[in-house]
């Protein structure tokens, strides 16, 4: 696994990245436009919807949510108690029901809500599968779940350095953990910042639907969990958890005066040559 694909390493991460996480990161990575093309495949068609936001974060994504769904219908579930207390400040997300909990083994009852949406959780996850496995159990049948995230970058450059860092899936790896869980009615939407220079075989991120056709947990099997949060570190899991926490964080990093470079280069060229 990558060097933040670990729950803890992920924990450690988003305590500092919290700090400046809807500043700096969303207006690059994750921008408006992107969170409503995205929240439209996932059918939030209906005010009185029970909805799971799983990796709410700060709850940029929420704050999509509630423009379509009665807050108090709506749960927002993130391991990072620093990404849910930058939420717990926003007023128009101080009637949803925030939770503390793992995307991998939700802390709900099968078949519990209407719509399920992960947006930028994707990528810390150790096993994918898993996590869409309980997506699937946890919505009502005929229920959307929508997950965004990453695609493996075409740069080498930036391919590298997101190997580095974090999970980037490849398109068909997405569609394999929804049909394998048991969705049917599959489909994809490329999703992209306006400086990113969209390219047919290289897309910057995508929202994937699926419907659960039928009640009941996802007809997959899988083994037991690989990572265990409250199992104790020994002290050469600790030194191995700081080389990963402090490499995994320079490679993330990276990512912000990249895209700061790559947005500026997008609005210079804009200036030159308006309405192109």
């Amino acid at each position: 696994m990558r060097l933040i694909q670990h729950k803890k390493e992920a924990y450690w991460f988003y305590r500092f990245l919290s700090l400046g996480y809807d500043r700096w990161v969303n207006p690059l990575f994750w921008t408006p436009p992107m969170r409503t093309a995205a929240l439209e495949v996932a059918q939030l068609d209906a005010p009185d919807l029970e909805v799971l936001d799983a990796g709410a974060g700060t709850g940029f994504t929420t704050e999509g949510i509630v423009e379509r769904v009665a807050p108090a219908g709506v749960t927002m579930l993130d391991q990072s108690p620093h990404q849910l207390a930058r939420a717990q400040r926003k007023p128009a997300l101080a009637r949803c029901t925030k939770l503390l909990g793992d995307a991998e083994e939700l802390p709900f009852a099968t078949d519990r809500f209407d719509r399920y949406v992960s947006a930028g959780s994707v990528e810390y996850w150790p096993e994918p599968q898993r996590a869409v496995a309980e997506a699937y159990r946890v919505l009502r049948p005929g229920g959307t779940a929508v997950i965004v995230g990453p695609v493996r970058p075409a740069h080498p450059l930036v391919r590298r350095l997101s190997s580095a860092w974090m999970l980037f899936p490849e398109e068909h790896e997405y569609r394999d953990w929804y049909e394998r869980a048991g969705f049917s009615d599959v489909e994809i939407r490329h999703l992209a910042p306006d400086w990113y220079r969209a390219r047919e075989d290289a897309p910057y991120a995508l929202a994937i639907a699926g419907r659960k056709p039928a009640a009941g947990a996802s007809p997959l099997t899988l083994p037991a969990k690989v990572e265990d949060l409250a199992a104790p570190l020994s002290p050469r899991e600790r030194v191995r958890f700081a080389g990963r926490f402090a490499a995994g964080s320079l490679a993330g990093a990276a990512f912000v005066p990249l895209g700061l470079v790559l947005a500026l280069r997008a609005r210079l060229a804009a200036r030159r040559h308006p309405g192109a």
